[in-house]
């Protein structure tokens, strides 16, 4: 007997978290991926922030739930394209929660552990954010509105995301690498910037946990262990076998400023409260899962 498998609509699909969702869901559901950038086989093409468009295609393929992952997520791009950012990161969010209720259907939020403002080190599911700049304003007035609007919602918050390799990882992991590929000796990394890692792999299998036991509401979800930028940096080129070869340098913040100067908080560090309280906590250690990256979608990069 044939079962009919669950429909996902998954928005935003073309990026680090797309892969790994793709990878994850398709196995056991029927998938429709969508994404301005269409960049692999299983992509089509969608821009999200078309509403009438965006409406019209999900009800075409009548899923089970909708996904919306996409986001501008460079804060860089976000202070100096700020009404962009709210179109992209905010407006298009409130779409989505506006087809998802019409069709009766759980929606997925990504947020992200950018909206705090640092001011304590570590941060569970309840404590209350304070952004500092626009990307963290978008995501955050996302946030609220999915919780205060969808019938029924899952909101993940992500720390520092890594996964997709070179041709999709836009974030740190693969900033180094690029760097180690074009020959540096040297790594200039900031010690004053501390996070919690979150590979996109463990991400999307964590979602579909918390799916198929429709645990809805908002999660913590990132990689065990706290750490920063510094201890990433020096994890990845011990990984590689490297530290004999390259030279890290611990700077602060202020060395950068000039290529990185949106606000960025102090510590982004996230624990997963909820997820352990309901013992539902499969994201792994981040050295693990860093290691398990490397290895997967790097090997043949260096």
């Amino acid at each position: 007997m044939k079962v009919n498998k669950k429909r996902i609509y998954i928005a935003g699909c073309g990026g680090m978290l797309g892969e790994a969702f793709y990878q994850v869901f398709s196995k056991d559901y029927e998938l429709r991926c969508t994404d301005i950038d269409v960049n692999d086989d299983w992509l089509s093409y969608l821009d999200f922030r078309d509403y009438q468009l965006y409406k019209k295609d999900v009800e075409q393929f009548k899923p089970d739930y909708l996904f919306h992952l996409g986001a501008f997520t460079d804060l860089e791009y976000c202070e100096t394209h700020v009404d962009d950012t709210y179109v992209t990161n905010t407006l298009a969010v409130e779409n989505a929660v506006y087809i998802a209720n019409k069709l009766n259907i759980p929606i997925l939020y990504i947020s992200t552990a950018g909206i705090y403002d640092g001011a304590k080190e570590l941060y569970d599911d309840w404590d209350v954010p304070n952004p500092l700049g626009h990307y963290a304003r978008s995501k955050y007035a996302g946030e609220v509105f999915v919780e205060k609007n969808a019938n029924q919602y899952l909101t993940c918050r992500a720390g520092w995301m890594m996964g997709g390799g070179a041709k999709k990882d836009k974030k740190f992991v693969q900033k180094i690498m690029q760097q180690i590929k074009n020959g540096s000796k040297e790594l200039f990394v900031v010690n004053d910037k501390l996070g919690t890692p979150t590979y996109t792999h463990d991400f999307a299998n964590n979602v579909k946990a918390l799916l198929e036991k429709e645990y809805w509401g908002l999660y913590n979800m990132v990689c065990g262990g706290v750490t920063g930028r510094l201890e990433v940096a020096t994890e990845l080129v011990n990984i590689l076998n490297l530290e004999g070869e390259i030279k890290i340098t611990a700077v602060d913040s202020s060395y950068w400023k000039k290529e990185y100067f949106a606000d960025r908080p102090p510590s982004e560090r996230l624990e997963n409260k909820k997820l352990d309280l309901r013992k539902l906590n499969v994201m792994r250690d981040w050295k693990i899962c860093l290691k398990e990256y490397l290895k997967d979608y790097y090997s043949d990069y260096l």
